[in-house]
């Protein structure tokens, strides 16, 4: 179910965003991952939008109908630069506290903003568990089967891996689908729904540089430094937090977000979810509503 679409600015873009739900209802922002889009919770928001919640799903930058207000603004991809966009949003919609919900470049967002401004998040539901980007250890090698699956992000520090994603943005994407969520039978249309989100004209350039940052190859924004520089401490997250994992997640498995307790200081759960692979919640969106709303009234 597609919420109504609406824009609104923030200080660099022009975000285009889903609603859906009560006006005044509990804020609750769903955040889609890379290389997907807001379809992804079609069937998460009637049980919230049910629950009294205002859905807000926005299309991160470089997707879909979302655009930079100036042509000189660094395309940046950096997990700074999407932690920033979600606070900036919810300073643009007057929303002081919401409940932040997503998966990989969305949960990573959701991270930050629970990580840096705590004051701003009434709770977090992140799958993988703790998204924030470790860039100065990204010099330390992941064990052989994990440098394989990240074959993709070393790929896109090429000029062959730019000018393949270029050429064929939707065969590329389909397959890391695929390959991500191994046990899930999507058909041509449901992803064709999610595809034209990378039409965007800046697609390319913020997904090459969001994958060449997070390993020290490329530049960050200027403007975005000093919350970079936050995020390399490694911050914790204290406020209450369930972590999603998909047991058959092709990119992040379930041994590596074990180990991510250690990152949340405050009220801590992980679940796993048997079967469902990296995008959780268009393959498992009822327990996906579940956990968000078993954290609401928690």
């Amino acid at each position: 179910m597609a919420g109504e679409l609406k824009h609104i600015r923030t200080s660099a873009l022009d975000v285009a965003y889903e609603e859906s739900g009560a006006v005044d209802g509990e804020p609750v922002f769903l955040m889609h991952g890379w290389p997907y889009d807001p379809r992804c919770y079609d069937e998460v928001i009637p049980p919230l939008a049910a629950a009294g919640c205002r859905v807000i799903v926005p299309y991160l930058r470089g997707f879909g109908p979302t655009r930079f207000l100036a042509a000189e603004t660094p395309r940046s991809g950096q997990q700074a630069a999407l932690g920033n966009d979600l606070r900036e949003l919810m300073d643009a919609l007057a929303i002081e506290r919401a409940v932040l919900a997503g998966y990989d470049w969305g949960g990573r967002a959701a991270c930050i903003v629970a990580a840096l401004w705590p004051g701003r998040v009434r709770g977090l539901v992140t799958v993988n568990s703790y998204n924030l980007q470790d860039i100065p250890g990204s010099v330390n090698p992941a064990s052989p089967a994990q440098e394989h699956r990240l074959w993709y992000q070393y790929y896109f520090n090429t000029a062959r891996g730019r000018a393949g994603l270029e050429a064929d943005r939707r065969t590329f994407c389909r397959l890391l689908w695929q390959l991500w969520s191994p046990l899930w039978s999507f058909d041509d249309s449901t992803f064709e729904r999610s595809a034209v989100s990378f039409d965007n004209p800046d697609f390319v350039a913020v997904t090459i540089h969001s994958y060449r940052h997070r390993f020290g190859y490329a530049p960050g924004d200027p403007a975005l430094e000093e919350i970079e520089r936050r995020l390399a401490a490694q911050p914790k997250i204290a406020v209450p937090t369930m972590g999603l994992q998909g047991e058959a997640d092709g990119v992040h498995p379930r041994e590596a977000s074990e180990k991510h307790a250690a990152h949340f200081t405050g009220p801590y759960q992980r679940r796993v979810l048997p079967g469902i692979g990296h995008n959780p919640p268009q393959e498992a969106p009822q327990a996906f509503a579940d956990a968000t709303l078993g954290l609401m009234r928690a």
